[in-house]
């Protein structure tokens, strides 16, 4: 029996199973020795935007210290995350992992001050939104197949990489837009890899705050998803060291969140008894969830995190800089597109020629959301410093 297959049995009946995709925009003869999705997780690896996520800031910035997190090291954690749920659901992992490692393809330089500043830019043009643009990516910037623009993802994994949409923005995306017009759900894949990212990035997070020494342990000690695992290990463990306990403490806090949710995911689906990925689609509310108490906690992790890291004031600094940066570049870029590359240059002419002033905004957001942090600083170094060389 072929690997396709053994993962066809092994898949519960709400999963998404490849038979039953909805399929890609541009129809393609079917891969040869692995499934649709994992044709799509492939696509996704060998892309630019991919690569270019090794450079582009999590919460700090790449330059500012080797073993903070980027968006590519974060994306591979959600990945981690979302499969080790997704086999204990009995859901398609390789689909959850396609969309893990997809999910941020159209974030910004400099994190979410990035995506804050090209979206005030953007504000007369149909602003900018990460989740829109990573869409964005996949079906259109990507130019790396003869047949087709973009990656030609499947139906069930653009489905996940839009997260979120505004009512005015689903119109105009057909089949893809409709759930947010009716108020339905993505399938399970989808809303597990939502979750496991908020996993990924809050437990993290932490750890890179003590890293940068924005916060230290005691600040922790009234967050009850830290403390409870923070007495257990210092109890069993009463001489170690301040690295390995705060990594031993993140372990055990990202163990006890996803046991939680297969738990409660699992329950939730014990209820409802969905039979296909169309069932979950049409309900009311996700399936995929935490118990309430725990949700509550993490909840409150999250609090903790908005409130003594991302608004300490040097990582407030940084996305201050971030701001000016880019709103800069784009001011500049926007006045005169001659100083973009050739063909970022020459998509913005058509796009002008097309839609106006709209589309010749979309292409400098286009080419400044694909940039790197350390390419944006050198890119406005050399429109703004005279000394900088060309």
């Amino acid at each position: 029996m072929s690997d396709a297959a053994d993962t066809a049995t092994a898949l519960a009946p709400y999963a998404a199973h490849d038979e039953r995709s909805r399929g890609r925009r541009y129809p393609e003869p079917p891969p040869q020795y692995r499934t649709e999705f994992q044709r799509d997780r492939d696509r996704i690896v060998h892309s630019n935007a991919f690569r270019r996520l090794v450079y582009k800031t999590q919460v700090f910035v790449n330059h500012e210290g080797d073993l903070f997190r980027t968006r590519i090291t974060h994306s591979l954690e959600v990945a981690q995350i979302a499969r080790s749920i997704a086999r204990a659901l009995r859901l398609n992992e390789a689909l959850t992992e396609a969309i893990c490692l997809a999910h941020d393809l159209g974030h910004t330089p400099f994190g979410h001050a990035g995506q804050d500043a090209l979206n005030e830019c953007m504000r007369d043009y149909g602003g900018f939104e990460h989740n829109l643009q990573s869409l964005r990516v996949v079906d259109e910037l990507e130019e790396r197949y003869a047949d087709f623009p973009g990656l030609n993802l499947t139906f069930e994994c653009r489905e996940g990489i839009l997260k979120h949409c505004s009512l005015k923005n689903a119109r105009e995306l057909g089949e893809l837009g409709e759930r947010f017009i009716h108020r339905r759900q993505p399938g399970l894949e989808a809303q597990l890899a939502n979750l496991a990212d908020e996993i990924a990035y809050n437990n993290h997070d932490v750890d890179d705050g003590l890293r940068a020494g924005l916060i230290e342990i005691r600040d922790l000690y009234d967050v009850r998803l830290f403390r409870r695992q923070y007495d257990v290990v210092r109890e069993k463990h009463p001489g170690i060291g301040e690295r390995r306990l705060v990594h031993e403490v993140i372990r055990r806090m990202i163990n006890f969140l996803v046991v939680d949710l297969v738990r409660t995911t699992q329950a939730n689906l014990d209820e409802v008894r969905p039979s296909s990925i169309d069932e979950v689609r049409a309900l009311s509310k996700p399936l995929v969830a935490f118990s309430e108490p725990v949700l509550e906690e993490h909840r409150e992790l999250k609090q903790f995190l908005r409130e003594r890291v991302y608004r300490h004031y040097k990582v407030l600094r940084m996305t201050s800089k971030a701001r000016r940066l880019l709103k800069e570049l784009f001011e500049a870029l926007f006045e005169d597109v001659n100083l973009m590359p050739p063909e970022h240059r020459d998509a913005a002419l058509r796009a002008e020629a097309q839609h106006g002033e709209k589309g010749r905004a979309r292409a400098v957001a286009d080419y400044i959301a694909g940039m790197t942090d350390r390419y944006a600083i050198l890119e406005h170094r050399r429109l703004f410093d005279p000394a900088e060389r060309m």
